[in-house]
Formats: C-alpha cells, sequence, structure tokens
C-alpha cells in the first residue's frame, strides 16, 4: 500500500523517468527506509536494555528498600535492648552497691 508522500513522489518520477522505473524507485527507496527504520529500532532497543541493566546495577529497587527498612528496624529494636539490659544491669550494681 502505498502512502501519500509514496504517491506523490511516485508522480513526480513517472513524468519524468517513466513508470516501471519510478515504481522500482519508490519500492527500493521504501526498502531502504524500512531497513533504516528497523535498524534504529534496534539499536534504540539495545541502548534501552543495558540503560535498564545499568540502572539496575546503580539504584535501589523496591525490594531493596524493603530490606534496608527491615535491617534498620532490627538494629533499632536491638540497640534498644541492649541499651535496657545495660540499664537494668546498672541500676542492679547500684542497688547492691548501696546495700
Amino acid at each position: 500500500m502505498m502512502l501519500v508522500n509514496e504517491i506523490k513522489l511516485f508522480e513526480l518520477l513517472k513524468a519524468k523517468i517513466g513508470e516501471k522505473e519510478a515504481e522500482a524507485f519508490v519500492e527500493i527507496l521504501e526498502t531502504r527506509v524500512d531497513s533504516k527504520f528497523e535498524e534504529k529500532t534496534q539499536i534504540f532497543k539495545e541502548d534501552t536494555k543495558s540503560l535498564k541493566e545499568y540502572m539496575d546495577k546503580v539504584f535501589a529497587t523496591k525490594e531493596d528498600l524493603a530490606n534496608l527498612k527491615t535491617e534498620i528496624t532490627k538494629t533499632v529494636y536491638t540497640v534498644g535492648l541492649v541499651q535496657y539490659i545495660a540499664m537494668l544491669a546498672s541500676l542492679i550494681a547500684i542497688i547492691k552497691f548501696l546495700m
């Protein structure tokens, strides 16, 4: 199916070089444009894939952040528990010392 621009090009060329030659030229041109488009599309897909791989390595994912949150929560509770035990031990030592 020829697009409007192809039809215009075909009509212009047909008047100058003949119908068969114009048709062949338009087909060759269309094939080359399609080929270039596919090539550029493939390059874009490869660039997008490599960018995604880079971003996956450099930036944190939701899973990474969830794991970090879990680790921080565990650390905070552990430090709090150790402080509580230290204060309790200090209080017991002070009470024994005073008695």
